[in-house]
C-alpha cells in the first residue's frame, strides 16, 4: 500500500506519529529499510525537516565518498596507464581548492535547495514519508525517463552556457581545470549549479505531476545514480571495464574528458545519442580516429607516449580560437569606448568652441584610446 501525502488534509502540518497513526499498516509486511525509513520519520518529528536533513546527508556522503576511490587512484601510480591525460594529475592543493569551492556551493546552493524540495514535491503529489516503497518494477522506468529527461535538459543547457558571454561569467569557472578529475565534478559557478541541477529535478517533478505515482526513494535512487555518472566522467580515467566499453551509448570519462581538454563538443552527460545526432561530436571523434591510427602495434608505453603528443596537439589547436574570440572581444570594447569617446568629445568641442587638445588627449589616455584617435575625433 502506498498512500500520497495529499490524501491526509493536514499532511503539511501534522507530525509523523499522526501521519502513520492515520495509516491501516502491518508492520510485519515492511521490510527492514521500510521500518528504519518509519523510525527515522517518527524521531524527527517533522517530516519537513526529516526529509531536508536525510536528502542532505544523502548528497554529501554519495558525493564525497564515490569521490574518495578516486582520491587513491590518482595517488598511485600504477593507475596512469589509464589515465586520459597522464601528463596532468591534479595535485593535493588543487584538490583541496576544488574541494573548498564544491563545499561553498553545496552549502550555499544546494544546501537551501534541498531543505525546501520536500515541500515542492508533495505539492506536486510525491509521496515522501509514506511507506511500503514502490516496487522496482514502478521504479526503473522512472529512473529510465530520469537519466533521458536529464540529458536532453542538460545538452541544450551546456551548450548555452558555452556561448561567450555565458562562458565569461559562469561557465568558465568549471573549466578551470583542463584535465578533470573526480571532486570537480560539481566545481561550478552558483548560477550553473542551479540551471544545470535544475535538469537533475525538473524530470522527477515533471513525472510526478502527470502520473501522481512517484515516491521520494526512487528520486532519492536517481540522485545516487546521477552523482555516480557525474563523478565518474569527470574521473578523467578510461579503464577496460569502464561502462562505455559494455554500454556503447554511454557517455563516460573518455567523453566528456575530450570536452575538457578541448572546450568543445562532448555537451551531453549520460549518452552521446544528442551529440552524435546534432554533430557535436565531429572534432571528438576525428581525435579518437588519430589516436587510434597512430597507436595501431604499439606497446603500452609507446602507445601513452603518442597519445600524450595528439593531446598535447589537440591542446595548441585550442589556444588559436581563445586567443581569436579574446582579440574580437577587445576589438568590439575598444570600438565601443572609442564611440562613446567620440560622442562626448564632439559634444564637449561645442560646449566650449576651443578645441583645447590637452584636455582632449589626456582623458583619451585615461581611457585607452590612442591620441591619433582623439585628434581626429575633435579636429
Amino acid at each position: 500500500m502506498s498512500l500520497n501525502a495529499t490524501s491526509i488534509g493536514s499532511a503539511g502540518h501534522a507530525t509523523a506519529s499522526q501521519l502513520y497513526a492515520s495509516l491501516n499498516l502491518d508492520y510485519a509486511q515492511l521490510s527492514w529499510f521500510e521500518n528504519q525509513w518509519m523510525a527515522w520519520y517518527l524521531w524527527i518529528g517533522n517530516p519537513v525537516i526529516a526529509t531536508g536533513i536525510a536528502s542532505l546527508i544523502l548528497h554529501e556522503t554519495v558525493y564525497f565518498g564515490r569521490c574518495i576511490p578516486w582520491l587513491i587512484i590518482d595517488a598511485i601510480p600504477y593507475f596512469r596507464k589509464w589515465k586520459l591525460q597522464p601528463a596532468k594529475v591534479p595535485t593535493p592543493q588543487e584538490q583541496w581548492e576544488c574541494t573548498k569551492g564544491v563545499l561553498f556551493s553545496h552549502f550555499t546552493v544546494e544546501g537551501p535547495a534541498i531543505f525546501l524540495f520536500h515541500p515542492v514535491a508533495e505539492s506536486f503529489g510525491m509521496s515522501t514519508w509514506q511507506v511500503p516503497f514502490p516496487t522496482w518494477q514502478t521504479m526503473i522506468p522512472q529512473l529510465a525517463f530520469f537519466f533521458f529527461f536529464e540529458d536532453m535538459f542538460h545538452y541544450f543547457s551546456h551548450q548555452l552556457l558555452h556561448t561567450p558571454l555565458l562562458y565569461k561569467h559562469i561557465h568558465k569557472l568549471h573549466h578551470k581545470y583542463s584535465a578533470p578529475f573526480g571532486l570537480a565534478a560539481e566545481y561550478a559557478h552558483p548560477l550553473e549549479v542551479m540551471i544545470l541541477g535544475t535538469g537533475t529535478i525538473l524530470g522527477p517533478l515533471l513525472y510526478c505531476r502527470f502520473r501522481e505515482n512517484l515516491h521520494i526513494v526512487t528520486v532519492y535512487i536517481w540522485i545516487t545514480l546521477r552523482l555516480f555518472q557525474a563523478i565518474d566522467a569527470h574521473s578523467g580515467y578510461d579503464f577496460p571495464w569502464s561502462l562505455q566499453h559494455i554500454v556503447p551509448f554511454w557517455s563516460g570519462a573518455e567523453h566528456h574528458d575530450f570536452h575538457h581538454m578541448a572546450f568543445v563538443n562532448n555537451f551531453s552527460t549520460s549518452f552521446r545519442w544528442w551529440d552524435r545526432v546534432l554533430g557535436t561530436d565531429n572534432k571528438y571523434r576525428a581525435y579518437r580516429e588519430r589516436i587510434s591510427a597512430a597507436t595501431q602495434g604499439l606497446d603500452e608505453a609507446q602507445r601513452k607516449a603518442v597519445e600524450e603528443k595528439l593531446v598535447a596537439e589537440q591542446k595548441k589547436q585550442v589556444l588559436p580560437q581563445k586567443k581569436k574570440w579574446n582579440s574580437g572581444q577587445r576589438a568590439r570594447k575598444t570600438n565601443e569606448r572609442c564611440y562613446a569617446y567620440h560622442t562626448w568629445a564632439i559634444a564637449r568641442a561645442d560646449q566650449c568652441h576651443d578645441h583645447d587638445h590637452t584636455f582632449f588627449i589626456s582623458y583619451t589616455r585615461a581611457i585607452h584610446i590612442p591620441t591619433s584617435w582623439s585628434t581626429k575625433a575633435i579636429c
